[in-house]
């Protein structure tokens, strides 16, 4: 961290969560060097509803376990992914949302710092989501961190997998979703599957 850690200590991280199993190690490492963040779940590229539910509850769960506090963004918006089709800018549009989001949040709850659990994936595109990071940190006045937690990404589902947290299977939004060789097993899964009283409804809109 190129910024000391007693200023982000005294002015506040908010740390954007895709998933439980990515948040694992980068809120650890966070807590092991005394920063408590707040934890981020603003995914609406998470498709279909109840995936997006799912997912929440895993990383719930893990905001428990390690005493984190979590707010919630309830923004779902399929159609926007869907209208890129296989256009390679979905990747970008969904950084782009996300990370707005995320700044706009930091600077509305008075925190200077923020970051993304997406900086762990070895999968993610680390120079778009750091783009797409100081952009929207310079429009709301705040601070992009570029952590790198990439070496540390099978650590991590280590520990998901020790904490008995729901793994997913694909990226994220239903183009990901049919390109997974495990689009059979998630479609069987998300039938079984009945979200816990008390899970967040997402709340569809338009962010294109």
């Amino acid at each position: 961290m190129s910024n000391t850690l007693a200023d982000i200590k005294n002015q506040g991280l908010l740390l954007h969560a895709c998933c439980g199993p990515c948040a694992e190690y980068p809120l650890r490492a966070l807590q092991d060097v005394g920063i408590q963040p707040l934890l981020y779940y603003y995914n609406p590229n998470i498709h279909p509803q109840k995936e997006w539910q799912r997912r929440y509850e895993s990383l719930a769960e893990l905001a428990r376990m390690r005493s984190a506090e979590l707010v919630v963004g309830r923004d779902f918006d399929q159609d926007s992914w869907l209208r890129y089709g296989e256009d390679p800018q979905r990747c970008l549009f969904c950084y782009a949302v996300r990370m707005k989001a995320t700044a706009s949040k930091a600077k509305a709850l008075g925190l200077k710092y923020f970051t993304t659990t997406l900086l762990i994936s070895p999968y993610q595109q680390r120079e778009a989501i750091i783009a797409a990071g100081h952009k929207a940190a310079a429009e709301f006045g705040v601070v992009f961190l570029e952590e790198d937690w990439r070496d540390h990404f099978r650590e991590g589902q280590c520990l998901a997998k020790d904490d008995d947290l729901y793994r997913q299977k694909y990226c994220g939004c239903l183009l990901s979703l049919k390109n997974s060789q495990f689009k059979r097993k998630v479609g069987r899964s998300l039938m079984a599957f009945e979200p816990q009283s008390g899970t967040p409804q997402p709340l569809t809109c338009s962010l294109s």
